[in-house]
């Protein structure tokens, strides 16, 4: 038996929050772009579980903006998916099971443009959510009027365009607009974003102050583990328990955060906030988007390829060794805590970088290293790179965790081989996928210069960085010297050598 509406009635188990009925009869309320992981396991888990209490009342009809991936699941599951939460909540064990039956529809930017269109008509639409990965909120040279635009700020932009001339210049009703992309104010620079590209598609300055005037966008940060898709076995041991198939299940940890930035207008339009303490609704979210982006983001990047290369495949297989388990938390609350480019205390970093690996420690969640790489440089310039600035700033001197996972970095993104359109980087005679749209650089790099000359490169690239990173006194020997030590020696080797330095900044 697949999961689908139809199929509701039959499922027996006690263990399983089954949604009623009356849920599928909820009006469309929020236009969703992004069928990934994160935004079914945080976004539409509390859209769900406000639904279920009788507090939104909304749906969502979400548009899929690539052809990758299997579409033809939601339609087939009536875009119901099993979600399974677990992990440990204030010491006690959690594993739950939910039916999230949030979507309404999904819908193919490629396919049905026009049908996207149509839900601008929608006067109960009233927000926008998205998540696009840091690539995605981008300015691109994008005709709004294509069928359908190319990023995903012209499809927006198009899209509002498309109700202001449609329900009335005047009347139309504007939307809050709540990207959940990992970049500092997402949504102030998806504003930007999207005035500019009405300017540069010609429309009019009636359109451009309807936007300012009926159009909220909010900063927003998300922060839960979401890995995805369990593997097959473990697919089949829950399938197994539940009674039936679902090829859209997800699992992903207890905890869980969604704070947007907004005022008490955009407040009382997401009113699914009121479901579950997770939403934190605040005039300022600086402090959780520096505690998330630094001590859990930012750590999970500069360990991800060195865990990679060492062999290791998820974040709890790391932290169960015990000469990365010790870099992971040194680095994190001896290099990069102090280096957050905000006034937080040191007993509030400590505490939350303590959360921090006790998720990270997750039984059970199979968060591979090999899927954190995903767009690794962009990443590591957002997450990483200001606090190795702020580092030098405070202390003056090189952050030497910091320069290990750099180097590492450095390392995973050497590719070797192309193949259709695809990098593949290669470490003990293993191919693996380099999945950056910086890759064309590195391939370039390492294919022409010795690892010291690819050292000076990158980091004096400041179209990679924002700044030349090779001024930086030191830096640039301790990287050379940290991706000699990587190339030259067995993974056995590495404990002493990280160990060693972990001992001399205690």
């Amino acid at each position: 038996m697949i999961l689908s509406r139809n199929s509701l009635k039959q499922i027996s188990s006690d263990s399983i929050e089954i949604p009623g009925e009356e849920i599928f009869l909820y009006p469309e309320k929020i236009l969703q772009f992004g069928t990934g992981v994160l935004l079914r396991g945080l976004p539409d888990y509390f859209i769900d579980k406000a639904n279920k209490k009788g507090l939104f009342k909304g749906r969502i009809v979400v548009v899929k903006s690539t052809e990758t991936g299997r579409s033809d699941e939601f339609g087939r599951q009536d875009a119901l998916y099993t979600h399974l939460v677990q992990g440990i909540s204030e010491g006690k064990s959690i594993r739950e099971f939910y039916i999230n039956a949030s979507i309404s529809r999904v819908l193919s930017a490629v396919k049905d443009w026009k049908s996207i269109l149509n839900c601008a008509l929608n006067r109960e639409l009233e927000i926008i959510i998205s998540n696009t990965t840091e690539v995605g909120i981008e300015l691109r040279d994008d005709d709004i009027r294509a069928n359908p635009p190319d990023s995903f700020p012209g499809k927006l932009v198009s899209f509002l365009y498309h109700r202001y001339k449609k329900l009335g210049e005047n009347s139309a009703p504007g939307f809050v607009i709540v990207p959940t992309e990992l970049i500092p104010d997402n949504g102030l620079k998806l504003k930007t974003i999207c005035f500019e590209l009405a300017k540069k598609n010609g429309l009019e300055n009636e359109f451009i102050e309807w936007l300012t005037r009926a159009n909220t966008f909010c900063n927003s940060l998300v922060d839960r583990i979401v890995p995805g898709k369990p593997n097959s076995e473990l697919k089949n041991q829950i399938e197994n328990e539940i009674g039936y198939k679902d090829d859209l299940m997800i699992i992903s940890e207890s905890y869980r955060l969604w704070a947007i930035e907004a005022d008490e207008r955009a407040k009382n339009v997401l009113s699914f906030y009121r479901a579950d303490e997770g939403v934190k609704i605040e005039p300022d979210i600086t402090i959780y988007r520096e505690l998330k982006l630094r001590l859990l983001n930012g750590v999970h990047t500069l360990s991800s390829g060195l865990a990679f290369l060492a062999g290791i495949k998820t974040v709890k297989e790391a932290m169960n060794i015990l000469w990365l388990s010790n870099y992971i938390q040194s680095l994190m609350l001896d290099e990069l805590a102090p280096a957050i480019p905000y006034a937080i205390s040191k007993e509030e970093s400590r505490k939350f970088g303590m959360q921090v690996l006790d998720r990270f420690r997750n039984p059970g969640i199979e968060h591979e290293w090999i899927n954190i790489t995903l767009q690794y440089s962009s990443k590591m310039r957002m997450r990483n790179i200001p606090l190795l600035l702020n580092y030098y700033k405070i202390f003056g001197k090189v952050p030497q965790l910091l320069a290990k996972g750099f180097a590492a970095y450095l390392l995973f993104s050497r590719p070797v081989k192309k193949q259709e359109g695809n990098y593949r980087g290669e470490w003990n005679g293993i191919l693996y996928p380099v999945r950056d749209d910086k890759v064309d650089i590195f391939f370039k790099v390492w294919n022409s210069n010795n690892p010291n000359k690819v050292v000076d490169l990158i980091l004096a690239n400041e179209n990679l960085w924002g700044s030349d990173l090779s001024t930086l006194s030191g830096f640039a020997d301790a990287v050379k010297s940290d991706l000699q030590f990587l190339m030259n020696s067995r993974v056995e080797e590495w404990r002493d050598e990280f160990n060693n330095c972990i001992e001399k900044k205690s």
